[in-house]
């Protein structure tokens, strides 16, 4: 289950509805999808091919239909990250900067765990949401925020989109972030 960590506090909330009653209050949607949907031969596994890949769309398919459904999302894939990744530490580093999207960025996490560090309305400043396998966040557009993993350094995840083609990442520079720092 989800933790949040706000930096600005180093306040801790922890607790399904905990969580979720911070995030609603932050405009970002968080709920919880079975896990045990995976398939056996694939937990554990984070090099995946794409048949692979497929396969996990297809158990969590009523889960990411209904998603999809509530929210306006028409593509889906599964991103798996984790040290067989080509590039990695490049990666992380494109991940770990401070952007926005023209579109919610949606992510449900089927097996690993990872962090995006978002900024909060109102004076909440950056807060951390360290999401385990089981956890779906769903960032909103225009909303400034990065993505990186935790120390078990692997993830897999079920991204849903609106239009993947426009799904682009702008820059966003913020004093706040600087002066707060990437401390996820």
């Amino acid at each position: 289950m989800a933790i949040i960590r706000v930096r600005k506090t180093g306040e801790r909330i922890t607790g399904i509805e905990n969580v979720r009653a911070f995030l609603d209050r932050q405009g970002v949607l968080y709920e919880r999808w079975d896990t045990g949907k995976l398939p056996a031969h694939l937990r554990g596994k984070f090099n995946l091919t794409d048949a692979e890949k497929d396969e996990i769309l297809r158990a969590f398919d009523a889960d990411i239909r209904s998603l999809a459904a509530r929210r306006g999302y028409v593509k889906w894939d599964v991103v798996a990250l984790s040290e067989a990744t080509p590039n990695l530490e490049e990666l992380l580093r494109t991940f770990a900067q401070v952007h926005t999207h023209t579109e919610d960025e949606v992510r449900a996490i089927v097996a690993g765990s990872g962090v995006f560090v978002i900024k909060g309305q109102g004076d909440t400043g950056y807060f951390d949401c360290e999401l385990e396998a089981g956890d779906v966040i769903s960032v909103p557009e225009r909303t400034p925020h990065f993505f990186t993993l935790t120390d078990e350094r692997r993830v897999v995840a079920v991204r849903l989109f609106i239009d993947p083609s426009g799904w682009v990442a702008h820059p966003y520079e913020d004093p706040e972030f600087a002066a707060a720092g990437p401390t996820a």
